[in-house]
């Protein structure tokens, strides 16, 4: 079970998500690059980008939701993984969702933000008083204003698609899904590449389409190879052949002043002693599964089915325990932690590409 602690100072909650505002926006930034490097798509970087922009709106929420918090009584106070992840810890979004559908009914009865602005201006000319209870009103009429916008990143998104052609007589789609793995409170971004051979194409049939998206979510689980997840889907329909698979798992965030993890990232934050807002590292890692052949296997009576046989990594050192082909690690930080990585050279990171946000907001690539 991972260490989780709650954030109980204004300032810091508010520092916290201004934190993460900035990481998420660069992200975004990030995504575009590896469209230019070859290692994402233009369509891929659209649905990376979206899911990264969903996260964004999500801490938007959270952090009007705890505006107050420590401030207000009943402001609630928000949880956060600080031994492993960094982020919000999962129940957090669980409680959001369960906000979320509620929406319509908290928004009707409570003032515009326009009349609650109204108030508190009486409020401060008129009683000379702070109006802390209208100001705690306002952050909770914008957090479920926020939910009712929206394209936020929930703690499970459903599988969508998106057409990529035809070869001969197959349809070739690139099928996208996304969670909140709540095992290690971090963000996973899922990316399939398959081909249809069925008689309806699959994002217009009404069976495999629903089995599809239920047999992938209930696979989304990060401590499950992405060997074990393509083999699983690749058994269950005859008629879909899974070609490429990728799992992207955002985070750890390291950052000085919030978490407690151990290692080399760590160590170089502390070493750095950057300034607020530059305290912090995120890392990131793909895993990556590739289907290297077909085979056609018996099925029934008279029948034959396709299946893959797929590549694992022949220099993980773990054979095909790995479950995965390729795995590749990434790291985005400020330029004065960057400065001290470069300098310590920890082991491990030789092979890991660096995004380094420079203080005018650009992100350059090591």
């Amino acid at each position: 079970m991972n260490d989780k602690t709650p954030i109980l100072d204004t300032r810091v909650t508010r520092r916290y998500f201004r934190k993460f505002e900035r990481i998420t926006g660069h992200l975004s930034r990030v995504a575009a690059m590896m469209e230019v490097d070859g290692s994402l798509t233009k369509d891929e970087v659209a649905v990376m980008s979206r899911y990264l922009v969903g996260l964004s709106y999500t801490f938007q929420a959270l952090s009007y939701k705890y505006l107050f918090a420590g401030r207000v009584s009943g402001a609630g106070q928000m949880y956060f993984d600080f031994r492993e992840s960094g982020f919000p810890v999962a129940a957090e979004l669980i409680e959001m969702s369960v906000d979320a559908n509620q929406v319509d009914r908290h928004l009707a009865q409570s003032d515009t933000p326009e009349k609650l602005k109204d108030q508190m201006v009486r409020k401060i000319v008129g009683d000379h008083e702070i109006p802390s209870r209208l100001q705690y009103a306002l952050s909770q009429r914008l957090y479920y204003e926020e939910l009712a916008k929206g394209h936020l990143f929930w703690l499970r998104n459903d599988p969508d698609v998106i057409w990529q052609g035809t070869e001969g007589d197959r349809r070739r789609f690139l099928v996208h899904w996304a969670v909140y793995d709540s095992q290690v409170n971090l963000p996973t971004i899922y990316l399939m590449e398959l081909e249809d051979t069925g008689h309806t194409s699959l994002p217009k049939d009404p069976r495999r389409w629903p089995e599809a998206q239920a047999h992938l979510m209930a696979q989304s689980q990060g401590d499950l190879k992405l060997l074990t997840i393509a083999r699983g889907f690749d058994q269950d329909f005859d008629d879909l052949h899974p070609k490429r698979l990728r799992r992207f798992h955002i985070g750890p965030m390291y950052s000085d002043a919030f978490t407690k993890q151990t290692g080399p990232m760590k160590q170089v934050l502390a070493q750095a002693d950057a300034p607020e807002g530059d305290d912090w590292a995120l890392v990131w890692t793909e895993e990556e599964l590739i289907a290297d052949r077909a085979q056609m296997e018996k099925s029934g009576w008279f029948g034959s089915v396709e299946r893959q046989i797929f590549a694992l990594d022949p220099m993980a050192g773990q054979g095909g325990d790995t479950g995965a082909t390729a795995t590749r690690r990434a790291v985005m930080l400020p330029a004065r932690p960057y400065q001290v990585l470069d300098e310590m050279r920890p082991p491990g990171f030789s092979d890991v590409r660096k995004y380094v946000v420079s203080p005018s907001g650009r992100v350059l690539v090591y």
